[in-house]
């Protein structure tokens, strides 16, 4: 009797990377991936522009306006108002999804979504935006642009023949392009697809992000401008101080990202007890964010001439505490109602502002503390310390600044993962029954070979034995519900099991067979003291058996079994190399 070994296993080849030329095709793809991010963050700056032009100043126009150079009175209250009623109806009557800050919605949609999101929210999610932050919304244009390029890629993916996984990496592509076009901060686009958006480190997948990182920002210079975003003139001294005074920076605004992310889903759970429809919901938020216009119109809309304000030293004490605490009440209110927009640039501003006036009382220009705070506050809120830190820099122009920014980025993100244990990304989804972990660790079953875990030697029947002596075997002597089943040679004839036994007992007249004629002719799969462990287990899975046997190459001869009892210990090695703790003590 012959087996066939399962052709996936028979073709796995040991490497550090998993890769194939689907790596290099996805690349490919992300070319125009790349350039569709693009071209819609062109398309997202431009209708937020001629929203804002519309609501604030009467006229039909895609070119920049400033919400702090409209004189409209009491109309401050109403305008914001009027743009959320127009955002929870395209909410109510076009899409769900368009809710919110896009990020959360993401992640989503990759975890459990299979990646695919619609047309309709990739043409719904930039207008109820613009429309949002148009009216004075107090957001930014990063959450709905990772949407949206997301939606853009995964939209593509979709018009061909591709897994869940290449999907899930062009529309992560998508959003590194998209963010990449409306900031010019590729290198931080591609960290915040690894670190929050990708749950996966593969050249699969991160070959394609790059690649459309790169195409959008060869695309930027013509559609949005080159240069940093935010230039600035304040630079770091390079004295060693400044690391440790960072690294408290970070902290106070690891607290601060903290009490935001707290008050945020507080402030949700009470538009949850509001005794009318959600589609209101936007509109009644929109009221506070009006009367924080009145008190300073600095607070409406996305607030990147703040931010730059903030960088160079050109607000005021007074107005800066007013984007600290007023800001941050409004865009608290504006987003807990569930209209539409972005948490990044109210999370600069907010860090900024912490920062500034934090340097207030340190040495050097109060303009590079507030760096300092943007990239600890986006790294406290959003557990993404390295993006936060190359973001600011990118930001910027100053890479010098960098040891810093990580300082104070490490220690915003140590404070958040201590006091909390949700992001403000993550909370969301929680709250919708599902669990996220954001921790990349290898599988040791990836790790560890079939002849590492199995048992050696396993007890085998012999081939002339007859299904009567199995019968009795299995019924007296058997430990295993199955067995391999060699040849004189040792050879691997087949697999047989307690339930083979029971077909036997029912049919009489197989009693004088032997097992090698009594075996099924399907193929039988096997594995070798090479393969991986990982590889046994989808084995397993695949065929329904719990225990496959390891053969030498060539010869065939059993050498071990693998059970699904094997597999389980590799977890528990991993698992007591965490949390199993002892001294070392040295052999005399």
């Amino acid at each position: 009797m012959s087996f066939t070994p399962i052709r996936a296993v028979e073709s796995h080849q040991l490497g550090d990377h998993s890769v194939d030329l689907r790596m290099p095709l996805l690349a490919l793809m992300a070319i125009v991936v790349g350039t569709g991010g693009a071209v819609g963050a062109w398309v997202l700056v431009k209708l937020i522009a001629v929203a804002t032009n519309l609501f604030w100043f009467g006229r039909i126009s895609a070119g920049d306006a400033l919400i702090t150079d409209a004189s409209v009175g009491l109309l401050v209250i109403a305008i914001p108002v009027i743009g959320s009623l127009i955002v929870g109806l395209m909410a109510r009557f076009g899409s769900k999804k368009i809710r919110g800050h896009g990020i959360p919605e993401a992640i989503e949609t990759i975890l459990f979504g299979e990646s695919r999101l619609s047309l309709k929210v990739a043409l719904l999610k930039p207008l109820s935006s613009a429309v949002s932050i148009g009216s004075g919304g107090p957001f930014g244009a990063e959450g709905p642009i990772i949407m949206t390029g997301g939606a853009i890629g995964s939209l593509f993916a979709q018009c061909f023949h591709l897994s869940a996984a290449e999907r899930k990496t062009l529309l992560v592509a998508g959003a590194a392009a998209g963010m990449t076009a409306i900031f010019g901060t590729p290198l931080a686009a591609i960290l915040l697809a690894i670190e929050v958006l990708l749950f996966e480190w593969k050249p699969r997948s991160f070959v394609p992000v790059v690649v459309a990182a790169m195409v959008s920002f060869a695309w930027r210079p013509l559609l949005l401008g080159s240069g940093p975003m935010f230039p600035m003139t304040a630079t770091a001294t390079g004295a060693g101080w400044e690391l440790l005074a960072s690294a408290g920076i970070g902290v106070v605004v690891g607290l601060e990202a903290m009490l935001l992310s707290t008050s945020l889903y507080k402030i949700e759970d009470l538009f949850h007890k509001l005794p009318v429809h959600w589609m209101w919901w936007p509109a009644i938020g929109a009221v506070a964010v009006g009367i924080g216009g009145l008190i300073d119109a600095h607070v409406l809309g996305a607030g990147y001439a703040s931010i730059e304000a903030l960088l160079n030293g050109g607000l005021t004490l007074k107005v800066v505490a007013a984007l600290l605490v007023v800001k941050a009440a409004v865009w608290l209110i504006a987003l807990g109602s569930g209209t539409s927009g972005g948490v990044l640039a109210p999370l600069l501003i907010m860090g900024g502002a912490a920062g500034f006036l934090l340097g207030q009382v340190l040495p050097g220009n109060a303009g590079f503390w507030a760096m300092i705070g943007m990239a600890g506050i986006m790294s406290g809120a959003m557990r993404a310390p390295l993006t936060g830190a190359l973001f600011a820099a990118e930001l910027t122009g100053h890479f010098d600044a960098l040891p810093c920014a990580i300082a104070a980025s490490a220690g915003a993100y140590a404070v958040s993962v201590l006091l909390m244990r949700r992001s403000i990304l993550t909370e969301k989804i929680a709250r919708r029954g599902r669990h996220i972990l954001q921790e990349y660790t290898v599988d040791p079953l990836d790790v560890l070979q079939a002849a590492q875990l199995m048992t050696k030697d396993p007890e085998t029947l012999a081939d002339t034995m007859t299904t009567a002596e199995a019968l009795a075997f299995f019924t007296a002597n058997a430990g295993h519900r199955s067995y391999p089943v060699v040849d004189a040679g040792h050879r691997l004839v087949g697999l047989v099991s307690r339930t083979d036994a029971l077909r036997w007992q029912v049919d009489h007249s197989a009693a004088d067979v032997s097992l090698a004629e009594a075996i099924s002719d399907a193929a039988q799969p096997v594995a070798y003291p090479d393969t991986p462990s990982g590889v046994v287990a989808d084995l397993i899975i695949e065929s329904g058996i719990g225990r496959i046997p390891i053969v030498e190459r060539g010869s065939s001869r059993v050498v071990g079994i693998l059970s699904r009892q094997d597999l389980l210990k590799a977890r528990g090695t991993s698992r007591l190399a965490e949390t199993g703790r002892s001294r070392f003590s040295p052999q005399p």
